[in-house]
């Protein structure tokens, strides 16, 4: 599996756990010119915005600690262009952060 392939693996474990906490999942891997959001939700009346990081260990820091300042101001852009573009300026918004590790011990026993 590629990084790619590990990523998209993770997003539709996201996107299962969101529906399961009774988010609507509205789109994926929305792009525009200030960014990509990977997982936008909807909720009642909230509209979320959802970064998820797959890792396949701990070896560099938790997954959300990728999510640096940075990041958060491209998805931050990239939300209120979707937010304009979809006339959803009535909704109230949220940002979450959906971590996944995937462990595999070869030869564990």
């Amino acid at each position: 599996m590629d990084k790619k392939e590990f990523g998209d693996f993770g997003e539709e474990i996201a996107a299962e756990y969101l529906k399961k906490d009774g988010c609507e999942i509205v789109a994926r891997n929305f792009s525009c010119r200030a960014g990509e959001l990977d997982i936008i939700a909807k909720k009642g009346r909230e509209l979320i915005f959802c970064e998820v990081k797959t890792r396949a260990s701990d070896a560099y820091g938790y997954p959300a600690e990728a999510v640096n300042a940075e990041k958060r101001a491209r998805v931050r852009r990239a939300a209120g262009y979707y937010i304009l573009k979809n006339k959803a300026q009535d909704m109230l918004t949220r940002f979450d952060v959906v971590e996944l590790y995937l462990n595999h011990f070869k030869g564990a026993f």
